[in-house]
């Protein structure tokens, strides 16, 4: 049986498709990312403008003739941040099950964090220590507390890297001020974090897919090999390197992003908020291990769809 999974994210639309085999395990025969930016030019006022709109139906279209080509058995769609708060998040929908004929379900930041959850723990060796996850979107950022046994605590926060760009409007390259006003915002949405970790003291930062994918390609490339990540779902950053490319980031201008290796044009400017996310929570938790988890949502939705 085939099953398809796609995940209708703020700035990419994810789709995986899998063959499940009689053990109740999965093979992966396609995965893909098309870039959509739903939340372009109306994220903060809840709104897909004209433009992202037809970007996500066509992205969506694009996945439907994979989906024939394949000969896919089911397919699951869900939808996250920028469609959930858009006014017209509805209307979305309704158009793309129009086009497409497939239903979209739009889930809601709990559930989100929850699936997450899973799709880390297919990826990453998680351990009876507490680790803090984090997944950057582009309309939000989920944060969940948990080891291999259980989540403590979860929630998703409107502080995805396409929101915060449209908020702070950065410089090329960004500024120390617009740092620490990006800084200042972080520590004072966050304060259920800072709660939840003083309950829950976490040894260390798994990240999940995305920017995190991102950085360690960035990483790969300058220090080792590309293909010290092939065909891994795990890798145990080493955060010196992370700090230097970090650092070479924010020193960037968007010219020099588009070329730096390991960099997706599509994250050449979200990488800049991404990476203050990262370093604020490595700094203000005092965390010196960072590992990243390649399997984020929509392998955790699979994972739900097999037990």
């Amino acid at each position: 049986m085939k099953i398809a999974v796609i995940d209708l994210g703020t700035n990419t639309f994810n789709i995986l498709i899998v063959e499940i085999t009689q053990d109740k395990s999965f093979e992966i025969i396609f995965q893909a990312k098309l870039p959509v930016k739903l939340g372009e030019g109306g994220i903060n006022e809840n709104l897909i403008q004209p433009e992202p709109f037809q970007r996500g139906i066509k992205a969506l279209r694009q996945h439907q003739k994979t989906i024939e080509q394949y000969n896919v058995d089911k397919v699951y769609a869900f939808a996250t941040s920028a469609v959930r708060d858009a006014r017209n998040g509805k209307e979305f929908v309704e158009k793309l099950k129009l086009e497409t004929g497939f239903e979209v379900n739009v889930i809601d930041g709990d559930q989100e964090a929850e699936y997450i959850y899973y799709g880390v723990c297919e990826a990453v060796a998680m351990t009876d220590q507490t680790s803090l996850i984090v997944d950057i979107g582009g309309g939000s950022v989920e944060f969940i507390i948990g080891n291999k046994k259980d989540i403590f605590w979860k929630q998703s926060f409107q502080l995805g890297a396409a929101r915060l760009l449209e908020k702070f409007k950065p410089s090329d390259p960004i500024s120390d001020q617009q740092i620490n006003d990006i800084n200042l915002h972080l520590r004072r949405e966050l304060a259920p974090l800072f709660e939840a970790v003083e309950k829950y003291p976490v040894t260390e930062l798994i990240g999940s897919s995305g920017s995190f994918d991102s950085l360690a390609e960035m990483i790969s490339y300058r220090f080792y090999e590309p293909s010290i990540l092939e065909g891994k779902t795990e890798y145990v950053f080493n955060i010196k390197d992370y700090e230097a490319i970090y650092k070479s980031i924010l020193k960037s201008t968007k010219e020099e992003r588009l070329q730096m290796k390991g960099l997706v044009e599509m994250r050449v400017d979200m990488i800049v908020v991404s990476s203050i996310i990262v370093h604020f929570v490595l700094t203000e938790f005092k965390l010196n291990k960072m590992r990243l988890s390649t399997y984020a949502l929509k392998e955790g939705v699979l994972h739900t769809l097999l037990r």
